[in-house]
This record gives C-alpha cells, structure tokens and sequence, in this order.
C-alpha cells in the first residue's frame, strides 16, 4: 500500500510528488487561480503546468506538505491516478469558436460529471471536438467525439503513446444524446470485457471491429446496418 494520500504521483527524482487539480473540459475560475497560486506561494512549489488533458499539475511537492496540499484544493484536488476516466478533455465549440459546428464544451462538462474518476479496466482519455479540426484529439483518445454540421462522430479505441493508434469509426451523425447513449454502451462493454490494464487500442486491436459490431452495435438502433 502507498504511504502517500491516493492521488499523489511520485516523481522522477523518487522525492517529490504532483497533485493534479481538477478542471472540467480545460476551464478553471479565477478563484480555482488564486487557490493554485496561494498553495504554490505556501509549499514552494516550484512548477504549475497545464497537462496534455487540460488539467493543472503542481509538481515537485514535498511528501510532509500532500495531505496539507489536498485539503487546501479540497474538492478540486484528483484523487484517483489507477484505470478510471482520467480526463475529458475539449476545444471551444461553438460557444467561442468560429469553426466550432457543436457544443463540444457543453458536452464534455456533462461527461465529466458524469463519468469522473469512474473505475475501468484500463485508464480512459476522452477528447470532444467541436468541428473536423479535432482540437480536442478526438482521434487519438480511447473515446473520441468529432462534430460537424450533421452531428457527432464517435470514435473507440484511439491512443497515442509509443504505439498510436487512430480509433475506429463507430458512428455517424449522431445526435448529442445518441452519443452519450454510445458511450455508455460503449464504455460498459470495454469494462466487462477488457483484460486488466488493457487500454482500449489494444483491446480493440484484440477483439477486432468486426466483434464489436457483432456483439453490440448491430443491437443499437441508431446505427443503420451495412447493406
């Protein structure tokens, strides 16, 4: 059992660790800001980076400061770093982007509310993008949503990493409940069919397209069957 509270990450130099905060969908408040930035002046911790997920790490804090350093984030401290849903990450949308074809910010709060820190077999990463340009890297994510002017693309098995992988088109033109309805199917039957710590590309690479349409997508009645 570790000896440091659940969601500190050990470092490289094997002394210090990082403490993620929380940040649905990449946005943070002013007074999220000001928290960060007291609890870094305090404990001299010595870097604040954005991640690839858009969340907050404060790195380099010493093990006698973690339990102080999680109760002053409180409720916007991560507190699980084993397989669950890591992240849902996003690009604007169309709440402030001229490109943006679907409310990918709206979506990804809702998912993050719904799915935080939930246990999987493997970790998962989820990426919404409001239009083709896939900001939100949608296609390199083990959930990945792509917008565009008929609806939603979803993707299943994406990663990046040292062996990438675009994930498999599943459907198209969905509407923004048909895609959260996907992705808990989805979702549950990576869970009960994953090996430990598969990550989704590999299991997809495993199970192949072809059982997955067997075994669940011809049974969803928004996805039209191929001729």
């Amino acid at each position: 059992m570790a000896d440091h509270p659940e969601g500190a990450i050990l470092q490289r130099d094997g002394e210090t660790y990082s403490v993620m905060a929380r940040s649905p969908a990449g946005l943070v408040t002013p007074e999220l800001l000001v928290k960060i930035a007291a609890i870094a002046r305090k404990f001299h911790v010595p870097m604040v980076k954005i991640t690839s997920g858009q969340r907050i790490a404060l790195i380099g804090i010493k093990k006698e400061d973690l339990a102080s350093v999680f109760d002053e984030l409180g409720t916007d401290a991560v507190r699980k770093t084993g397989p669950c849903i890591r992240f849902v990450q996003s690009c604007p949308g169309i709440r402030n982007c001229r490109n943006g074809m679907q409310d990918s910010l709206g979506l990804a709060i809702e998912m993050e509310a719904r799915y935080r820190e939930r246990p999987f077999p493997g970790k998962i990463k989820i990426g919404i993008s409001g239009c083709q340009r896939c900001c939100g890297e949608s296609h390199t994510r083990d959930i990945g949503i792509m917008g565009s002017k008929n609806g939603w693309t979803v993707f299943f098995g994406g990663n990046n990493g040292t062996r990438p992988r675009f994930g498999d088109v599943i459907a198209k033109n969905l509407s923004t409940d048909e895609v959260q309805d996907l992705v808990s199917r989805l979702l549950e039957y990576y869970r009960l069919n994953a090996q430990p710590k598969e990550r989704s590309a590999r299991f997809m690479e495993r199970i192949t397209m072809e059982r997955l349409n067997s075994d669940l997508l011809t049974k969803i009645p928004y996805i039209p069957l191929e001729p």
